[in-house]
């Protein structure tokens, strides 16, 4: 794993370490996912095809632990949440 620092200008702009984009050009694309304390940055191209899917998913997770936490959830017993799940 490799470190560097790096600080934001008041435009909102970060520079990427010169270490840090060897294989990054000019132009190229990157998304940019921000989790609680976390940034991660990726190269566009790099990306699975099934990356929709991906963050569909971590939405969903996230609204049902933001539910879970305010106590907003549902009992039921392992059949009818088996069911359930399959239908998701």
């Amino acid at each position: 794993m490799e470190v560097a620092i790096t600080k934001m200008s008041s435009k909102g702009q970060v520079v990427i370490p010169s270490e840090m984009r060897k294989d990054i050009h000019e132009g190229e694309k990157l998304i940019i996912i921000r989790n609680k304390g976390q940034i991660i940055m990726k190269k566009a191209s790099k990306l699975d095809q099934n990356l929709a899917e991906d963050l569909e998913f971590a939405k969903r997770t996230e609204e049902a632990w933001k539910s879970y936490e305010k106590g907003e959830f549902k009992s039921m017993n392992s059949k009818d949440f088996l069911k359930k799940l399959e239908k998701w």
